[in-house]
């Protein structure tokens, strides 16, 4: 069943000699099938809010819900269900276990929920496969481009068929053609499969593809892309 992501008033705020406002009274909801991206300067608050999102962070005020459910009353062990089961996490880092396969990278989720070993690398053959790594399944993270691993990463996110995917900077260590398969990919399975997508993009290109565009800057949030995007005219003509 589809669920929406719903942040309502989020403040988040840090001491760094002065406070920093990564998000001050935030509101914003990605409904079930869309792929909002999310734009803005580095250091803006940008990954603090997906962060948020995905229950890594607790806000300081205001609330974040999951298909109806306010995050902060989670226990812990619902938390850990919720980011295993319902999110798919992508981030900058690929945290990929240096001695493993890209099979093996990729069940780590599966595992963490007592799914065989045997059963877990046959699930997640078709998702590698479906972002070009269908070659490269034996294959160490010292054996593939830094790409190459993103993608791998970007397969562990999904193999569990999450209802929520949160993706930080994806296209970040891709080249343009790749890049563009992946946030295409995202946007996919947004619509196929009813998943709310979170995208933190500083790419133009990426956030062309995305159903809304939203620019966070100083913590505030504000409707559409930065001033320095340029977007095709017709990525939202549909």
């Amino acid at each position: 069943m589809s669920a929406k992501l719903e942040l309502r008033e989020v403040v988040k705020h840090y001491q760094a000699g002065e406070i920093v406002r990564a998000a001050d009274r935030v509101s914003l909801t990605v409904e079930p099938g869309e792929l909002v991206a999310l734009c803005g300067p580095s250091g803006s608050g940008k990954t603090t809010l997906l962060l948020m999102a995905g229950a890594y962070l607790q806000p300081d005020a205001g609330a974040v819900l999951f298909d109806g459910r306010e995050l902060a009353g989670l226990t812990a062990h619902e938390c850990a269900l919720y980011q295993r089961r319902e999110v798919g996490l992508v981030q900058q880092t690929f945290h990929l276990t240096p001695g493993a396969t890209a099979i093996d990278n990729a069940t780590v989720k599966l595992l963490a929920d007592r799914v065989p070993l045997t059963e877990a690398r046959k699930r997640v053959v078709p998702w590698l496969e479906r972002v070009g790594l269908g070659s490269r399944l034996g294959h160490i993270p010292a054996q593939l481009s830094g790409g190459e691993q993103q993608r791998v990463a970007l397969a562990r996110a999904l193999v569990n068929e999450p209802r929520l995917i949160l993706a930080d900077e994806p296209t970040a260590y891709l080249d343009r053609r790749r890049g563009a398969e992946m946030v295409q990919l995202l946007a996919e399975l947004a619509h196929e499969r009813e998943i709310a997508v979170l995208l933190v993009t500083h790419d133009p290109d990426a956030a062309a593809v995305a159903d809304r565009v939203h620019t966070l800057s100083d913590g505030l949030l504000a409707d559409g892309p930065p001033a320095f995007f340029t977007l095709s005219p017709s990525a939202h003509a549909e």
